[in-house]
């Protein structure tokens, strides 16, 4: 038995962006499925040899729609507990957004307007609407909006944090992280490149890190974790997924690389397990 979420509504109200943040909340997702293959699908996550636990089912777009309260049977017969989560958002809202992509209504045979098209797929899905379990309406709400309703109404396993923090060591002398959100310099603390038994170490060393980790630079980690711990839970009520800490020295091999590995400890504990990467260790420290 799994869990079976069936994301269904009008098409241009927001199925494929709640498909995305299903995905970041831990669920296996297929987009634009065809309603004759969901029990298929189903059968196949749910086999002996799947380790698949929760599904999410886009269905795909137009008339076929209204053949899934069948699927849905079947499936809850076979044993899997289903939920329907139904889009929609207003005729003015969804006209905007066709004239926006010049994306073509699945129901546009070539021969009917866009707005009907848009009220003959109000009336194919209007039964399957009324047996929905969750109906979010998109007309007034933006991408990040969505995602804090469905992750309020499908919250994440305790141990998986919505919110995937990055840990990245870098030197001045090499350029700044394009891809980094926040950007701290600890080149105002000792360099070990200027102790000839340290210089050829890095920061993974026991010897650097003691070095480097003195009461100057745990005041201003200190300082760094109680501003962190106000941003992270900001940045996750915000939609963010990914947020990437960039820490630079200047060569990228002393400093910058221990005080990610202190970060990188306080994080763990703190529910945000960080993936950390050393952008300049390999580069020569001479």
């Amino acid at each position: 038995m799994i869990d079976v979420l069936l994301i269904t509504g009008l098409s241009g109200a927001g199925r494929s962006q709640a498909a995305d943040v299903m995905e970041d909340l831990g669920w296996s997702v297929v987009d634009n499925l065809p309603t004759p293959l969901v029990e298929k699908i189903v059968d196949l996550a749910s086999g002996p040899a799947s380790t698949l636990g929760k599904l999410a089912l886009v269905v795909g777009t137009g008339a076929h729609q209204s053949d899934i309260l069948t699927a849905i049977e079947n499936v809850e017969a076979a044993g899997h507990r289903v939920q329907i989560l139904f889009l929609e958002a207003s005729t003015p809202e969804l006209v905007r957004r066709y004239e926006a992509t010049r994306r073509r209504h699945p129901l546009d045979t070539g021969k009917t307007r866009l707005l009907d098209a848009i009220e003959m797929e109000r009336q194919v899905l209007d039964a399957v609407k009324g047996e929905a379990d969750l109906v979010i309406d998109t007309t007034d709400l933006n991408v990040h909006q969505l995602k804090a309703r469905l992750v309020a109404n499908f919250p994440p396993e305790p141990d998986r944090p919505t919110l995937q923090v990055a840990l990245m060591s870098f030197g001045y002398k090499h350029g700044l992280p394009l891809d980094a959100d926040i950007v701290m310099d600890v080149r105002f603390l000792p360099n070990p490149h200027w102790d000839e038994s340290l210089r050829p170490l890095t920061g993974l060393d026991d010897p650097v890190r003691n070095y480097v980790l003195r009461s100057e630079a745990m005041a201003f980690i200190e300082s760094f974790q109680s501003l962190l711990l106000q941003l992270l839970p900001s940045y996750a009520a915000e939609g963010k997924s990914y947020l990437t800490i960039a820490i630079g020295c200047t060569g990228g091999q002393h400093r910058s690389v221990a005080v990610i590995e202190q970060l990188a400890g306080w994080l763990r504990s703190s529910g945000y397990p960080p993936r950390i990467t050393h952008r300049d260790l390999h580069r020569s420290a001479r």
